[in-house]
C-alpha cells in the first residue's frame, strides 16, 4: 500500500480541502503517547490539509503538573485534540486525532476512541514508564495498535526486542522506528498500523 502525502500542509492532496469523490473508506485513527512525545508534529508531517490544532501556551500553573525533563524547551501543549487527514490510497482516507497526553485531560478519551478503528502509540524510548498508562487506556477502550518508536530524542538507540519486553507487547503487536518531524518515516509508521487492522479484520 502507497501512501500519498502531499508535500506541502496547506491544501489537500488534490488541491482542496475536500475528500475525492472517488474515496469510499474513511478511517479513524487516534495518534496517542504521553505528554510531548510528539503526536502534534506527527500529525503535522502527514496531513494533507492545515491541521487543526488546540495549543496554547504553557503557563506557570503547569510547572509542577506537566513533566518536562524530556522536552525543556516545550512551550505550548495540546489542551484538546489535533486533527489531520491522509489520503493512503484512492478509496481510502484517514482521519488522524491526536489525543493530550496528560492526565488531566483523560476525559478526552471516551469521545475520541469512539468509532476509532485503531491507535498509533508514539513512544520515546527514553521515558517508557510514562507509555503504562497510555497503553491502559488503549487496553481499556479496546483499541488495536501499533508502536511508533519516536527517534527524535537524545536517547540512545533501543532494539525492538527491548522495547518489547519493557512495554509486555503481544508478539503480533507491530513495533516501528519514526521521525515524527519527516513526512515519510511517518507514513511508513502509520501504514504498519493499517496493515495490522487489515490483517486483524481478514
Amino acid at each position: 500500500m502507497d501512501s500519498k502525502p502531499s508535500p506541502s500542509a496547506d491544501p489537500g492532496a488534490n488541491g482542496s480541502i475536500y475528500v475525492s469523490a472517488d474515496v469510499i473508506t474513511a478511517a479513524k485513527i487516534l495518534v496517542v503517547g504521553h505528554f510531548a512525545v510528539g503526536k502534534t508534529t506527527f500529525i503535522g508531517s502527514l496531513s494533507e490539509i492545515t491541521p487543526l490544532r488546540t495549543e496554547e501556551k504553557m503557563t506557570q500553573a503547569s510547572l509542577h503538573i506537566d513533566d518536562l525533563r524530556g522536552a525543556p524547551d516545550k512551550a505550548t501543549t495540546t489542551v484538546a485534540l489535533d486533527f489531520g487527514r491522509l489520503t493512503l490510497s484512492d478509496e481510502l482516507v484517514l482521519y488522524l486525532f491526536g489525543t493530550p497526553g496528560q492526565q488531566r485531560f483523560i476525559e478526552l478519551w471516551e469521545e475520541m476512541a469512539r468509532g476509532a478503528l485503531g491507535a498509533l502509540l508514539l513512544v520515546d524510548p527514553s521515558r517508557l514508564e510514562e507509555t503504562f498508562p497510555v497503553i491502559d487506556l488503549i487496553d481499556e477502550y479496546g483499541l488495536e495498535y501499533a508502536v511508533a518508536v519516536n527517534t527524535f530524542s537524545q536517547a540512545g538507540h533501543f532494539e525492538e526486542e527491548e522495547i518489547r519486553e519493557a512495554l509486555d507487547l503481544l508478539p503480533d503487536t507491530p513495533v516501528t522506528y519514526c521521525d515524527a518531524r519527516d513526512q515519510r518515516s511517518s507514513a511508513r509508521a502509520l501504514i504498519a498500523l493499517v496493515r495490522h487492522l487489515l490483517d486483524r479484520a481478514a
